[in-house]
């Protein structure tokens, strides 16, 4: 049986849940539950309440997903945080 090729759609984070998952509000409005891949987890990028991303899904499952990719937030650099000044 041949794998289904995973959709990458972007969202918005729009709360934080328990064990490392999310709730992610896709661009075409639909809210699902994402969680933290394993090279975000292993390089421990950090995700807050309204964060940019790419969730990877699988065409079987539309209701869960992957956190695959933060996007940068404008004028914080690597040494800073965000809220802070």
């Amino acid at each position: 049986m041949a794998k289904e090729e995973s959709v990458t759609l972007d969202g918005l984070i729009d709360e934080i849940l328990p064990d490392g998952r999310f709730r992610v509000v896709l661009d075409n409005d639909h809210k699902i539950i994402a969680y933290t891949a394993g090279k975000m987890r292993r390089y421990r990028i950090r995700s807050v309440v309204g964060d940019r991303v790419q969730v990877e899904m699988t065409p079987y499952d539309l209701e869960k997903g992957r956190l695959v990719y933060r996007e940068r937030t404008p004028g914080v650099g690597p040494g800073q945080r965000r809220g802070t000044r």
